[in-house]
């Protein structure tokens, strides 16, 4: 059902994708893509695709800020960027609804807890998404993750489909405080007990 779905939506936005790489294309050149691997349902690795919002690193280290391009900068705002992104949903890597799918090399890092993520599919929108993208942080996109795969269904899904062109018009969680993007997640600290 997830994969027709898709099917419909990517003939349907065929045509703002198709200007969209033409715009990339020629106002920040090539690659017109980013691609990186991604853990979907059971751990297992995907390419994912989405428009390049950056150009690339002209040092170790260079800030994400730094990087981001003008146009980038609205295609993330607008999440016009994730367009591409539809393709794995057609390819039944990824479901239209679910916890976004995150670096491969993340994997590791979850506890127990933040690995149900990887219990379903992950989705091109979610709970995370419409409740505060990257301005959340990575404890509260977890929690929001294990209450989603505990709680889905199909009218959750239908409800999280219909509230994501308000979070995407309101702007919200583009980007998380101080940060361009989102930091790196680097694990979860363990909570000190009380003394």
């Amino acid at each position: 059902m997830s994969r027709l779905a898709g099917v419909a939506a990517l003939a349907a936005a065929s045509p703002v994708i198709a200007l969209v790489a033409l715009a990339v294309r020629l106002v920040d050149g090539q690659p017109v893509l980013f691609e990186q691997e991604r853990a979907g349902q059971g751990g297992e690795t995907f390419m994912l695709r989405k428009f390049r919002t950056m150009r690339p690193p002209r040092y170790d280290g260079e800030p994400d800020s730094e990087r981001i391009t003008r146009l980038g900068r609205f295609l993330r705002a607008s999440s016009l960027d994730e367009l591409p992104t539809l393709w794995n949903v057609v390819r039944g890597e990824m479901n239209l609804v679910g916890p976004r799918p995150l670096p491969a090399a993340y994997t590791p890092l979850y506890t127990p807890a933040q690995a149900r993520r990887l219990e379903v599919r992950p989705g091109l929108t979610g709970l995370t998404q419409v409740r505060g993208r990257n301005g959340l942080s990575w404890d509260e996109k977890f929690a929001l993750d294990t209450w989603y795969v505990e709680h889905r269904s199909w009218r959750l899904d239908l409800r999280l489909l219909a509230e994501t062109p308000l979070a995407v018009l309101g702007g919200r969680g583009v980007s998380h405080p101080g940060h361009a993007t989102m930091p790196a997640f680097r694990g979860s600290q363990p909570r000190r007990s009380e003394p």
